[in-house]
C-alpha cells in the first residue's frame, strides 16, 4: 500500500518515505512505527502496542519508543512542539492526525484502479448490517451500453446475498431509486439500511468506466470508493471479477466501519454485533494484547448471544493464533480450543463462509493439510469473494508443495483483497510455495518483501531465513536469523515446523539444515 499526506507517500512495498518524490532515508524500526501510526489513523496507538508491534514485545525503556517517534517527526519535517502529523496523547501512546488516502495498483485483465478509504461516524444498529444495492447511472452518449448499469448491481445484489452476516435488500425494492440525486439517508430511512452501494458507468470511446461507492446511510458519508477501467470488448469478460473484487471491498469496509462505529458507543451500551466487530478488528493487529481483547470481545458476544456462530468462529480464530505463534505456554491447549470453537460455530451454522474457513484452518495446527482442505473447498464454495478463504486454500498448497497450485489461489486472494490484513502472510505464502518446489532464488523477492511489511509476525522473518539461506545469500540469511531471535529469543526449527508441516520430507530436511546453520 502506499499512503499520502502532505507532501510525503509512504510506500510499503519499497519501504520509503518519499516527500515530492524524493525518498527520506529512515531507520527500519522508525519506518514501522510510521507504518503502525498512519495505518491506524483513526484512533490513539498505546505504547503496549507500539512496544509489541515494532519490539515484538521485547522490553524497552520509554527512552526507546520516544526517540523513534522523534526521529519519525523530524523525517517528516514535524517535532513535539507543533505536532501537526503526530501527536503524544500524554501518558497513553500517539496518534497521527493527518488527513491520508490509500491506493494499491494492480492488474486484473486491462483494469486499472485507484482506492481510497475514509472514515465515517454515527450510531451503530442492533443487528446485522443491512445493505441496498442502487442501480448505476449510465454517463454516455450512446445506449449501446447502458444495460451495464442495471446488470452489474444485479450481479453484486446476487453476490452480496450468499454473505451470512449481511442482509441485502431486493432489486425489487432497492431498483426505485434511480434518480441521480437521491439522497442516501433518505433510502436508508425507507429501506431500513444502514449502507448504500451506488455508482455510475462512463462510456468514452472503447472504454467504460465504472465508479462505486459505498455510502453510510445513517450519515451520507462515504467509506470506501474504487474506479474501474475496461475496454468495452472486455466488460462481459471482467464483470464477474469486477463484481468479486467489490463483494470482498465490503467484507472488509463494512466491518471496519461497524467497529468504528461501536467504538463511539458507552461499553455497557454495546450489543453483540458490536462486540463482534471490535473482536474483528482487534485480532487482525497480529499481537498478543490485541488477541487477548479480541477473545474478551468475541466472549461478550456470546454471553448476549449463545447462538452467534460468528463469535465462536472468532475465538477459534483468536486461539489459532495463540496456537500459531505460541503466545502462551501451552500451544497444545490453544490448538484444541480453535478446533472446538470452530466446531460450535459450523454447528450454529453449517453454511457460513467465516465458520468453515476456521473450521479448515484448525486441521492445520496437528498437520492433517488434507481434512483442512474440504473445509476450505466448502468456504469459497459458499463466498466465492471471501479472499482469505482463497489465501488459505494456497497455503495448504504450498506446505504440501503444489506451487502452482498454492501461487493460483494466493493471487486470486490477493487481486480480491489488496489490502487485506492477511497481505504479508499471503506473500509469504509465496515465498513458501517456492522454497516447497525447490525454486529457491524465485522464493527471496517474496521472503523479503513479506518480512519487511511492518506487520508481519516473527515467523514470516524465518521464512526469510530460509529463501535467503538456500539461495546461497548468507548476509540476508544472517540478517533475518538476528531479526528473529531478537525478536523471539526461543524462537526454534520445532516452532518452525509446526507452523509449517511441510510435506515432502526431503525439504523438510534441507530448511531445517539451513535453520540449524543460522542458530534457529
Amino acid at each position: 500500500m502506499i499512503y499520502s499526506f502532505a507532501d510525503f507517500e509512504l510506500d510499503q512495498s519499497r519501504v520509503e518515505l518519499r516527500r515530492c518524490g524524493e525518498a527520506i532515508p529512515l531507520e527500519p524500526q522508525v519506518f514501522a512505527l510510521l507504518c503502525l501510526l498512519v495505518e491506524n489513523r483513526d484512533r490513539m496507538v498505546s505504547w503496549d502496542e507500539i512496544i509489541e508491534k515494532v519490539w515484538d514485545g521485547r522490553p524497552v525503556t520509554n527512552s526507546a519508543v520516544a526517540s523513534r517517534v522523534k526521529s519519525a517527526r523530524r523525517a517528516l519535517g514535524d517535532d513535539g512542539k507543533a505536532q501537526s502529523l503526530i501527536k503524544t496523547v500524554r501518558g497513553r501512546g500517539f496518534r497521527f492526525v493527518a488527513a491520508a488516502s490509500v491506493r494499491s495498483v494492480f492488474d486484473v485483465h486491462a483494469r486499472s484502479r485507484e482506492s481510497g478509504v475514509a472514515a465515517v461516524s454515527g450510531t451503530v444498529t442492533e443487528s446485522i448490517p443491512a445493505i441496498a444495492v442502487l442501480p448505476f447511472h449510465w454517463i454516455g452518449q450512446t445506449l449501446e451500453h447502458a444495460v451495464v448499469a442495471d446488470a452489474l448491481p444485479h450481479e453484486l445484489i446476487t453476490a452480496l446475498a450468499r454473505l451470512r452476516w449481511l442482509a441485502v435488500i431486493a432489486r425489487g425494492s432497492s431498483f426505485r431509486f434511480r434518480a441521480a440525486d437521491v439522497d442516501v439517508r433518505d433510502v436508508g430511512s425507507a429501506l431500513g439500511v444502514g449502507y448504500c452501494v451506488n455508482g455510475f458507468v462512463e462510456g468514452r470511446g472503447r472504454r467504460l468506466s465504472v465508479a462505486v461507492d459505498l455510502v453510510d446511510a445513517r450519515s451520507g458519508r462515504v467509506v470506501w470508493g474504487e474506479r474501474y477501467s475496461v475496454e468495452v470488448q472486455d466488460i462481459h469478460d471482467v464483470r464477474a471479477e469486477v463484481v468479486a473484487n467489490i463483494v470482498a471491498a465490503l467484507e472488509i469496509h463494512i466491518p471496519r466501519n461497524e467497529a468504528h462505529l461501536a467504538r463511539m458507543k458507552p461499553p455497557e451500551s454495546l450489543d453483540a454485533w458490536a462486540h463482534y466487530h471490535l473482536g474483528l478488528q482487534a485480532m487482525y493487529r497480529f499481537n498478543r494484547s490485541d488477541n487477548a481483547a479480541a477473545e474478551d470481545h468475541f466472549r461478550s458476544a456470546i454471553r448476549l448471544d449463545r447462538a452467534f456462530a460468528r463469535a465462536h468462529a472468532g475465538l477459534s480464530f483468536t486461539s489459532f493464533q495463540d496456537a500459531f505463534l505460541q503466545y502462551g505456554d501451552d500451544p497444545a491447549a490453544s490448538a484444541d480450543a480453535a478446533k472446538r470453537h470452530a466446531e460450535r460455530s459450523v454447528e450454529l451454522d453449517p453454511y457460513d463462509a467465516f465458520a468453515n474457513f476456521v473450521m479448515g484452518r484448525s486441521y492445520w495446527l496437528n498437520g492433517d493439510i488434507d481434512t483442512s482442505l474440504n473445509w476450505l473447498d466448502r468456504t469459497i464454495a459458499f463466498s466465492p469473494s471471501f479472499a482469505q478463504g482463497h489465501y488459505s486454500r494456497g497455503w495448504a498448497d504450498a506446505v504440501a508443495g503444489r506451487g502452482n497450485a498454492a501461487r493460483s489461489s494466493i493471487d486470486k486472494a490477493m487481486r480480491l483483497s489488496p489490502v487485506d490484513p492477511f497481505s504479508y502472510a499471503m506473500i509469504g505464502a509465496c515465498a513458501l510455495s517456492h522454497i516447497a518446489q525447490g525454486e529457491f532464488d524465485a522464493a527471496v523477492p517474496w521472503a523479503e518483501k513479506a518480512a519487511n511489511a511492518p506487520s508481519a509476525h516473527v515467523l514470516i522473518a524465518v521464512i526469510a531465513v530460509v529463501s535467503h539461506g538456500l539461495a546461497g545469500d548468507k548476509a540476508r540469511a544472517t540478517y533475518w536469523a538476528a531479526n528473529a531471535k531478537r525478536r523471539r529469543p526461543k524462537i526454534s526449527r520445532d516452532h518452525f515446523f509446526q507452523s509449517f508441516p511441510l510435506g515432502n520430507a526431503e525439504v523438510r530436511r534441507t530448511v531445517g539444515t539451513v535453520l540449524a546453520r543460522y542458530g534457529i
